[in-house]
């Protein structure tokens, strides 16, 4: 019985080691699976034509579009495009249909071939780029978390993007960099949807540092040097940064360039705009960022928004404004509870970013 167990197993110890060679050797356990799926299906084609259609290559084929490399994909396509014209050369009738079925897989093959060489300049496959992409994504938003604040402080926002995309130029960044001191950024780069996407991701981890380190007054000037060393071209951005006292609701308002922050008063129930002055980030060296100074009593709230809710071709940002505050009258009705989602979606086009922080000092 160990003799006829010894001479079974034999067989499995040389294809585990040989499958190990093959994976030392620099070939991934998924080229050698699809590399082996696909001689047993043209196998079955050759032995079965009648069973096996053609496009069964193509199966192996769209697999190793999602799993390979952009190094081993095109040599597994070039491979499979072999088995078929080999494949082919053994039916024993040749169809048009076969014919119109071969075509049909040299050109989806041509097309798999350029989209790895295009993927080639980021060096992963698909399925693990698009994951890097949704990290890089949950990354930007969590720029955006708002932190742990006391029961009287409430910090909500939103964010729509152009064609209803997981990414835009808009986003916000936030940090409470002393127990007293909350610090929060809208910030609106230059283009929208994906296109601002990659400039997005790369300025709010730059911002999110900027913000912790430095001090408020400091904030504005330092992004602006960021991004000038950057040299893009389409390398400028605005910004309204609120630094914020929760203890006393005495706060400084800085823009770049960007749509005035609005105030709500408890007291007398109106909408109040706050005019800051600056230039966009990105284009002026050494410039200045004056602070317009106020106080948050309890009841209050305050607006931060990027263009894309008030701005509208063919009407002047002010009469946006304007609108808006109406609809914060409207929608709101004193209640800023989950107030920025309704806001959000009262205002602005889906064509562009739209991006609102609604800052609340609650009664009790």
């Amino acid at each position: 019985m160990a003799e006829v167990s010894s001479v079974l197993s034999a067989p499995w110890r040389v294809l585990r080691q040989r499958w190990q060679r093959a994976t030392r050797t620099g070939l991934s356990e998924q080229l050698v699976m699809l590399v082996v799926a696909t001689l047993l299906m043209a196998a079955a084609i050759i032995g079965l034509p009648d069973f096996a259609p053609m496009m069964l290559l193509m199966v192996p084929m769209v697999i190793a579009s999602l799993v390979l490399g952009p190094r081993q994909l095109p040599w597994f396509v070039v491979f499979v495009l072999m088995t078929l014209a080999v494949a082919v050369t053994r039916q024993p009738d040749v169809t048009a249909r076969i014919a119109v079925s071969v075509a049909v897989m040299f050109a989806l093959g041509f097309i798999i071939l350029l989209s790895s060489f295009r993927r080639s300049q980021l060096g992963v496959a698909g399925s693990r780029g698009e994951s890097m992409l949704v990290d890089l994504r949950d990354r930007i938003l969590k720029q955006g978390a708002i932190p742990a604040l006391p029961p009287s402080w409430h910090v909500m926002w939103e964010l729509r993007s152009a064609g209803g995309t997981p990414f835009a130029g808009d986003f916000v960044v936030a940090s409470r960099t002393t127990p007293e001191r909350l610090e929060l950024a809208v910030v609106d780069v230059s283009g929208k949807g994906e296109d601002a996407g990659t400039r997005a991701l790369l300025l709010s981890g730059a911002f999110g540092g900027l913000m912790g380190a430095m001090r408020s007054e400091e904030f504005l000037p330092a992004a602006n040097a960021y991004l000038l060393r950057q040299d893009w071209e389409e390398g400028f951005a605005t910004a309204i940064h609120l630094s914020l006292d929760l203890g006393s609701g005495r706060f400084a308002l800085r823009s770049a360039g960007h749509p005035p922050a609005a105030l709500h008063d408890a007291g007398s129930g109106r909408w109040d705009v706050l005019e800051t002055e600056g230039p966009v980030l990105g284009l002026i060296e050494d410039a200045e960022f004056p602070a317009v100074r106020g106080q948050m009593r309890r009841g209050d709230a305050m607006l931060l928004y990027t263009d894309g809710l008030v701005e509208t071709r063919g009407r002047d940002i002010g009469l946006g404004i304007d609108r808006m505050l109406g609809q914060a009258e409207r929608v709101l009705r004193g209640d800023f509870e989950n107030g920025a989602a309704r806001l959000i979606d009262a205002l602005g086009s889906p064509d562009d970013d739209r991006a609102l922080l609604m800052v609340h000092y609650r009664r009790s």
